[in-house]
């Protein structure tokens, strides 16, 4: 089955994205969807990776908000019934970061990670202080399970953000110190995927009225990224589903 006809029953690609010129390195025939959600943070990675890439794609709207991702139909995109899912022509996948290197792989040019393996270990490590430290604890399920299953306030669901939003970009902020590679960028002026991981978090920190005022080098360098082409292209505000599921 082709990747249109996958498409979730009712929703259609809204929205092409087609950067002037492409990837020279990628000029084929693959039709890429991108099965989103304006707010999802691991979403918003996979669209600065593809503005970055230059990659053109198709962008299939997901109304995380009424739970459009827990239709059946959606099941034959995702098993995992999640946003992102990535999908071409004869190949899928889900899981951001999974994806993210799948496209750097692919798609070399520009590079996402490094050529050295120091530098890629340090890159590796800093962006799943975002994936597997920060995020899996603050995602929408597991605030959903928070005030709907376990009656938690709003108030103490708020607490609960907080406080694994500052654990996790201190953390982030301490290691920025001890290895002093950063610079305008998580990895002085090359832009990587630790840079993909942090903006969207960051954006949701702010979202949340975290206070961000102990973590100078955070905030340098998201000031720095939202300032680039890419990040601008795939910030929330600017997604066709912004305006159509707020």
């Amino acid at each position: 089955m082709g990747a249109e006809e996958q498409a979730v029953s009712g929703m259609e690609a809204k929205e092409a994205h087609t950067p002037k010129g492409g990837n020279r390195d990628c000029r084929d025939e693959r039709h890429r969807l991108l099965y989103s959600y304006w707010r999802s943070s691991t979403a918003y990675r996979l669209r600065i990776a593809l503005a970055f890439k230059q990659l053109p794609f198709e962008l299939v709207p997901i109304n995380l908000a009424q739970k459009q991702n827990l239709q059946s139909d959606f099941w034959g995109v995702n098993p995992q019934m999640l946003v992102p899912s990535y999908e071409e022509a004869d190949f899928s996948l889900g899981q951001s970061m999974a994806i993210l290197e799948y496209l750097d792989e692919t798609c070399p040019q520009p590079p996402i990670l490094p050529n050295d393996p120091k530098d890629r270990a340090y890159v590796r490590m800093l962006a799943n202080v975002i994936a597997c430290d920060i995020h899996p604890l603050n995602n929408v399920r597991v605030l959903n399970f928070l005030t709907d299953d376990l009656g938690i306030s709003e108030q103490r669901k708020q607490r609960w953000y907080a406080h694994w939003i500052s654990t996790g970009l201190k953390a982030f902020e301490d290691l920025l110190a001890k290895y002093g590679k950063d610079k305008a960028y998580c990895l002085g002026d090359s832009v990587t995927l630790a840079d993909f991981c942090l903006i969207p978090q960051v954006y949701n920190a702010t979202r949340f009225n975290c206070d961000l005022s102990d973590y100078p080098r955070v905030r340098s360098i998201a000031e720095n990224c939202n300032l680039l082409p890419c990040f601008i292209d795939a910030h929330p505000d600017t997604q066709s589903d912004s305006t159509l599921f707020n």
